[in-house]
């Protein structure tokens, strides 16, 4: 991760911390090389725009050969849908309270959207919600392949499918998460065994019914390489386009595809062991833990060992130099996705670190 001090290094007198910054060469071959994977094995990317809640970051994966976008709350679906992205699903078990009916019947109109559904409560909701034309709406069937979230039982995919055509809505598939495939190296690939399994169950479900699934839609980046077999049909990675140091150390990216950092200044060394660092909770968010840390500065063993709001408090193991008050360090998060949901504006450079642009954080906030 020593491309990222370099970068930093050309940056540091043109920017305040902490900041974001995003290596905008590194991202891109993110990009491609999940395009390219993908494209190799005949599925299509829908990659989950939460992770970096910012348009212009999208249209590129857009143009690299997404088929649409994936989003994790409605807020999420109409900014992107503002922005002129026409094919968006909402990959969360909605529950259309509120105004959130009426705006889910109005992106209808505009995109082709699909949303998830797990029972037979919020079918019955989402159909009402849509009026006269429920039709317009397309649902896609949450299962659960052992993560324990939300997601009905695999077998009983094709009784929700056809309570959802029974009231109008169009069921066009399933869908479902392995999120207990990020617990260690090799729980990866065990999770996308889990969650074929279950995918084909469901489809065999649908089939009972007389339904043949348009989308089997599977994620995530820690399971994609062991994600490309039928029946699947697309998947949802998000984290890939930047990565993290949880994906780094479950192999689903090398340190040098690590695509953003946060810029920190060392502002205290009282302490013989440690620094004190401007970063903490509210730049960071609470990802880790005692025994891995809440993140790493890049080119260092050194990890934050406690963050406070404002204060990230960086352990320097015996033998490692001890950064200066007043250094600038970057920070790679173990978990990228709160990180950029904490900032306005992404600030987006070159490998060099010759170029400066800012990119807004355009869905930030939007949670409902």
């Amino acid at each position: 991760m020593n491309h990222l001090q370099r970068v930093l290094d050309a940056l540091v007198e043109r920017i305040d911390t902490p900041a974001p910054i995003v290596v905008a060469d590194v991202m891109q071959q993110n990009i491609d090389r999940m395009q390219a994977f993908a494209t190799e094995h005949d599925i299509h990317v829908r990659p989950h725009v939460k992770t970096h809640k910012c348009v212009e970051i999208g249209r590129r994966q857009v143009k690299a050969g997404a088929v649409g976008i994936t989003a994790g709350n409605v807020g999420e679906a109409e900014v992107f849908a503002k922005a002129g992205f026409d094919d968006i699903f909402l990959a969360y078990p909605i529950w259309p309270a509120g105004t959130k009916g009426k705006r889910i019947r109005e992106l209808a109109e505009t995109t082709r959207l699909r949303v998830g559904v797990d029972n037979v409560a919020a079918i019955e909701a989402l159909a009402d919600s849509m009026g006269d034309e429920p039709d317009r709406l397309q649902v896609v069937v949450e299962v659960d392949c052992g993560a324990r979230r939300s997601g009905a039982p695999p077998a009983l995919a094709g009784d929700l499918a056809r309570a959802a055509r029974k009231r109008g809505l169009v069921p066009v598939g399933v869908f479902t998460y392995p999120g207990h495939g990020g617990s260690s190296g090799d729980a990866g690939e065990r999770a996308a065994q889990d969650q074929h399994a279950a995918l084909a169950t469901a489809v065999r479900s649908l089939a009972e019914v007389g339904i043949a699934p348009e989308v089997v839609s599977a994620g995530s980046t820690p399971t994609i390489e062991f994600s490309t077999s039928s029946p699947i049909t697309e998947i949802r990675p998000g984290e890939y386009v930047f990565c993290d140091l949880n994906n780094t150390r479950l192999g689903a990216c090398n340190e040098d595809q690590i695509a953003l950092f946060v810029a920190a200044t060392v502002v205290s060394d009282w302490v013989p062991d440690q620094v004190i660092l401007d970063v903490g909770t509210k730049a960071l968010g609470r990802e880790g833990s005692l025994e891995r840390g809440y993140g790493g500065v890049a080119g260092r063993k050194a990890v934050l060992s406690k963050l406070n709001e404002y204060h990230g408090f960086l352990a320097v193991p015996a033998g490692e130099s001890r950064p200066s008050v007043g250094s600038v360090v970057p920070v790679v998060p173990n978990h990228v996705c709160p990180v950029v949901l904490n900032f306005e504006e992404l600030i987006v450079t070159d490998s060099a670190g010759t170029s400066l642009e800012r990119w807004p954080v355009d869905a930030r906030g939007f949670m409902s």
